[in-house]
């Protein structure tokens, strides 16, 4: 047992002794590696700076390259020890090769991430809807998306979701508001549409443009005459504008003596 022992050790220190040189320029290797990947960290983050890229971008470039670049500095230095790495990276294939079909989901949503930030559908800050989801971009993470909703929920989408179905982004310099309301048959057009139009002049968040308000017959329902109130304002302005008017017009319209009417439905029973 001694014997094997010594044999050992007389084994590996010949080993050592005989690698030295690699070993240290792998140190080194090593070393340098990992301050150049630091100091490209840095540049990168001045860089976003500069370009004022978003803040989530910024953390999804960042891990990706430096886990990129790691792999790779780790690769190098075990090429440089002397570890064979043809069996190795056969290894790692048939590994990645399983792994990938176990979480093919949170690869494609990895890649529905890259697509987000190569084609820029939305950025952080925007207010996006897709489907059932809608609500304002909190985060951009590599697999997912962070949705902040107007009742304040937080919604985390895939970004598989985001990335290959159509999705609609509100996030443009001014929206346009549509109130709508119905007056009853018999009603003055005329007399509905001026009292539309002064309830839009007197809110202050309703832009004159890039077109003024505008009061139109939409159609003719079953009971009653449905018009549309359109203006324009600022994104942020949309929900107040639109529950303002909303209410301001129920009180106009009584006010000037113009009926709401409701659906009702007459039953004549034939003896």
């Amino acid at each position: 047992m001694e014997q094997l022992i010594e044999a050992a050790k007389k084994f590996s220190t010949d080993v050592l002794f005989k690698n030295i040189p690699q070993i240290l320029i792998a140190i080194v290797v090593l070393y340098v590696g990992l301050k150049l990947i630091k100091l490209l960290d840095k540049v990168l983050h001045k860089t976003y700076q500069r370009h004022q890229v978003d803040a989530s971008l910024q953390q999804f470039l960042n891990s990706l390259i430096n886990i990129t670049l790691k792999v790779v500095l780790a690769l190098t230095v075990m090429g440089i020890v002397g570890i064979k790495m043809t069996s190795f990276v056969a290894i790692l294939g048939a590994a990645g090769l399983a792994v990938g079909m176990a979480l093919q989901g949170t690869l494609q949503n990895f890649a529905g991430g890259v697509i987000i930030l190569l084609l820029r559908p939305f950025r952080v800050g925007d207010y996006i809807e897709q489907g059932s989801y809608a609500g304002t971009v909190e985060t951009i993470q590599i697999f997912s998306t962070t949705l902040r909703t107007p009742d304040n929920r937080t919604v985390i989408v895939p970004n598989t979701e985001l990335a290959t179905k159509s999705l609609t982004n509100y996030n443009v310099p001014m929206r346009r508001v549509a109130v709508n309301v119905g007056i009853a048959y018999g009603e003055s057009v005329e007399k509905a549409r001026t009292v539309l139009l002064k309830v839009s002049d007197e809110h202050a968040a309703v832009l004159k443009e890039p077109k003024a308000p505008m009061a139109v017959v939409d159609s003719m329902g079953d009971s009653a005459v449905n018009m549309v109130l359109y203006v324009w304002c600022k994104p942020e302005d949309y929900w107040t504008v639109l529950f303002d008017l909303n209410e301001q017009v129920y009180n106009a319209f009584n006010r000037e003596g113009i009926q709401i009417p409701f659906n009702q439905l007459d039953v004549h029973i034939d003896k």
